[in-house]
């Protein structure tokens, strides 16, 4: 049996952690432009409800745009080895991504007064597939979180320095994708109705 020294299963890791991370991303791009195509086909065979969309929809950008640029601040910190700010920088990025999320809510409320349901007798495709592709983006929020929460944790524990980024740096990765989803997402669903 050979035994694995502590740097070979790192320098592994390393080498796997990234292409694993832009396969998922890869996978929810495919994802995500199935439903926006089938979005277009769909509006394009009528009986297509136009509305508004939600003002917190403005909201929610505007706090996922901030959330960038607070990860960013915690990748340039921790190259600087600034411990302070990379734990400032990741809690802010997550509450940042939480208030996204309350927000989302908040657009579905608003989505429900002015009559547009996921389902029932009044229902549309129109108003299914903006469901549908704001919960699947906040399904993947919800693993962003989870994602940034370890990365607080491991930031509270110190963990991050100039040498040791790999973890932040797959978190950020992810995070960025998410906010160019949701502007993508956005301004698909602005401009198309």
């Amino acid at each position: 049996m050979m035994n694995i020294s502590i740097e070979e299963k790192e320098a592994t890791r390393k080498k796997v952690a990234k292409p694993l991370l832009w396969l998922g991303i890869v996978s929810m791009i495919m994802l995500f432009a199935g439903l926006t195509s089938a979005y277009v086909v769909r509006h394009a065979a009528g009986n297509w409800l136009a509305f508004e969309l939600p003002q917190l929809f403005y909201l929610s950008t505007a706090l996922i745009l901030m959330s960038s640029i607070t990860m960013n601040w915690a990748i340039m910190s921790a190259k600087k080895g600034n411990l302070k700010n990379i734990k400032t920088a990741l809690t802010l990025t997550l509450l940042l991504g939480i208030g996204f999320a309350l927000s989302q809510f908040g657009a579905w409320s608003q989505l429900i007064n002015t009559g547009i349901f996921f389902t029932g007798n009044t229902s549309n495709a129109s108003g299914q597939f903006l469901y549908i592709l704001t919960l699947l983006h906040l399904l993947h929020l919800a693993g962003g979180i989870i994602t940034v929460s370890v990365s607080l944790s491991q930031s509270l524990k110190e963990k991050y320095n100039p040498q040791n980024l790999l973890g932040l740096q797959l978190c950020a990765t992810y995070w960025h994708f998410l906010d160019i989803l949701w502007i993508y997402l956005f301004l698909f669903l602005l401009f198309i109705r």
